[in-house]
């Protein structure tokens, strides 16, 4: 069920994207002109054309989420927003932490809901952190906890 991404993908994965940031983040930057008029799915597309070999999609049958690793970085993840709590998330973070060794990620400090996932699935919040580039906001580090067992 989990794949490497290909270039058929770049559409579901760019939705996937722009869903989860205007459910999540609009309410936190409230930038109509970047949620609105700069974040579309073309230039998204664009911009993941390069990134395929990092992306990994969810698919069973239909793409319902994706994640990027970067080495051991986590950089992105995210499930489409009506699928959620439906294990693909933690589907996908076991793929990254199992098959690529992944044990670090940033999360919005303000993103509550994500850090809590993150935790639920052996991740720490490690006390660091740095600025959201442009904005007031906050990203906090989390590290895989290597004594959970997973």
């Amino acid at each position: 069920m989990i794949r490497k991404a290909e270039k058929k993908d770049l559409s579901r994965i760019a939705e996937i994207q722009i869903f989860n940031y205007r459910l999540y983040f609009y309410p936190i930057f409230q930038s109509d002109e970047y949620y609105f008029a700069e974040l579309q799915v073309p230039s998204l597309m664009k911009n993941y054309e390069t990134e395929l070999d990092s992306l990994y999609v969810y698919d069973d049958g239909v793409v319902k989420g994706f994640i990027k690793i970067e080495g051991t970085y986590i950089a992105r993840l995210f499930v489409e927003p009506i699928l959620q709590n439906a294990s693909i998330g933690t589907q996908l973070l076991e793929y990254a932490v199992n098959k690529h060794e992944a044990d670090h990620l940033w999360a919005l400090e303000r993103n509550t809901k994500a850090i809590r996932f993150y935790e639920r699935n052996g991740f720490d919040v490690t006390g660091e952190k740095k600025p959201e580039e442009g904005t007031t906001e906050y990203l906090v580090l989390l590290r895989k906890n290597m004594n959970d067992g997973k």
